[in-house]
């Protein structure tokens, strides 16, 4: 539970925080001030299990020594170097230790500082691809229902989630979407990647886009190999493989989004290489600099960049796209850092160790009462609750302020729990996340209707809220 003793809250007039329920949060607010290893110290000095990877983002475990040197010396070394027309000796470091740790033949990097902002670049590059080799009229872009591309224009109408976009009016023209691969009917409780169906979904994109569309005119293809934003959804056999084939018969990019999937979270290095695909681009982020300063990478195949090259005039800019703090010193030296952390500890391999533990734990939650799915990949799961009329959501959110209480952070979108903590992350603390995530969904559920009304929870942060509202 949160501590009694009293707590001064920062004035939180100002600040507009992102993705979440401003009045409510603001409420009764959950604010973090410190972490170490796989913990969170709140700001009434409880600790706090992180079993989410911060925000899928550190996956080495929080405050790293290794990376706050690096960063540290870098700032006293050279804190800023434009990143037009000129550059600095550590991106051309970072991006040869990049292309060294990703999937075969990917190994052109350009830098950016977000997942957003890789999604946006990638379908430039891959729209400015085919104009530069002579196919202009390859013009669209297909992503795939309850994808997640980040927030920029570009992502939110190649994404799937409605709810992302909605609010924001006409998008981009000439998007449409492949249907995703879940299907709880067939599927619930699948332990892994769901066995069947694989080939025939990816099938669908072949007979339904080429009859939509002509081939001739598509761009790319953007999709997370396994979507994390929607809720872990986990592609079926054989489905990414029957993509790639598809793409590559008709002259389409495949592009993988690893925001999420990278840097192993599903006990690979990427997505890619757990389910042995190879995409023409691949986006990463989150993890890169193990979340301590924003950095995001688009990879090539060596051929795309070389078109560029080849098909541009001589002094032409040949990719008119880029961004003020593209590779800034500070987040090559966490990238280097990270990388160094990744190759000494091994944490690819100590994810797929412990995957079957994890996968185990998971599924305890099977049998509960309103749990209606479970699934995992890596160290990744998603547990779906059954809906509940006119009230989305909320067991959910219940469940995660329940949890906050008992000292676990967790995450929820919609009505589905999501896991995903740090590689470094232990045994028995895996057990502690999911023997909490039982205990809170049996007690929001015992207590009926009053267990999904928020101000059921964290009585001492709304008293801290109510106190500051007092004195502001």
């Amino acid at each position: 539970m949160s501590s009694s003793k009293s707590v001064t809250l920062p004035n939180m007039a100002n600040y507009w925080v992102p993705f979440t329920a401003n009045r409510q949060f603001k409420s009764m607010p959950r604010l973090f001030k410190a972490a170490k290893g796989n913990y969170f110290t709140s700001i009434d000095d409880r600790e706090i299990l992180d079993s989410t990877a911060g925000l899928w983002c550190v996956p080495a475990g929080h405050g790293r020594a290794e990376i706050a040197t690096a960063v540290g010396n870098q700032l006293m070394t050279l804190d800023y170097a434009p990143a037009f027309q000129s550059s600095h000796p550590l991106a051309f470091e970072a991006a040869e230790r990049l292309a060294e740790y990703m999937p075969a033949g990917l190994d052109r990097i350009f830098f950016t500082n977000s997942g957003s902002e890789c999604a946006d670049t990638a379908l430039k590059i891959a729209l400015a691809y085919h104009r530069v080799t002579g196919n202009p009229l390859r013009n669209k872009l297909i992503g795939r229902e309850r994808g997640y591309h980040g927030v920029n224009f570009g992502g939110i109408a190649v994404g799937g989630i409605a709810g992302n976009r909605k609010a924001f009016g006409n998008s981009l023209a000439g998007v449409d979407h492949i249907r995703h691969p879940l299907d709880i009917a067939k599927n619930a409780f699948t332990k892994g990647v769901p066995a069947d169906g694989g080939i025939a979904l990816a099938n669908e994109f072949e007979q339904r886009m080429m009859t939509l569309h002509d081939p001739a005119t598509i761009a790319a293809l953007i999709i997370e190999p396994m979507q994390g934003s929607a809720g872990v959804i986990v592609p079926p056999a054989a489905y990414l493989k029957r993509l790639r084939e598809i793409c590559t018969k008709h002259g389409i990019l495949l592009i993988f989004d690893e925001v999420i999937t990278g840097f192993g979270r599903l006990g690979t290095k990427f997505g890619a290489d757990y389910f042995d695909v190879i995409p023409d681009i691949l986006t990463c982020a989150k993890g890169l600099t193990n979340g301590v300063v924003p950095m995001g990478a688009v990879a090539v195949k060596r051929d795309i960049y070389d078109a560029f090259m080849e098909n541009s005039a001589a002094g032409a800019i040949e990719l008119p796209h880029g961004y003020t703090y593209s590779a800034i010193p500070i987040a090559c030296a966490a990238a280097i850092a990270t990388l160094n952390i990744f190759a000494t500890e091994k944490l690819e391999d100590r994810a797929a160790t412990l995957s079957t533990y994890f996968e185990t734990a998971a599924h305890s939650l099977k049998g509960l009462p309103m749990v209606k799915d479970i699934r995992n990949i890596g160290l990744v799961a998603g547990i779906e609750f059954e809906p509940i009329a006119g009230k989305p959501g909320a067991l959910a959110f219940a469940t995660y302020l329940k949890c906050y209480e008992m000292g676990v952070h967790v995450r929820f979108t919609g009505d589905i729990i999501a896991i995903s903590p740090p590689l470094t992350i232990e045994k028995y603390e895996i057990d502690r996340i999911f023997n909490t995530l039982s205990d809170a969904i049996k007690f929001v559920i015992a207590q009926g209707e009053a267990g999904l009304d928020a101000n059921s929870y964290l009585k001492n942060e709304q008293a801290w809220a109510m106190h500051n509202q007092q004195n502001t």
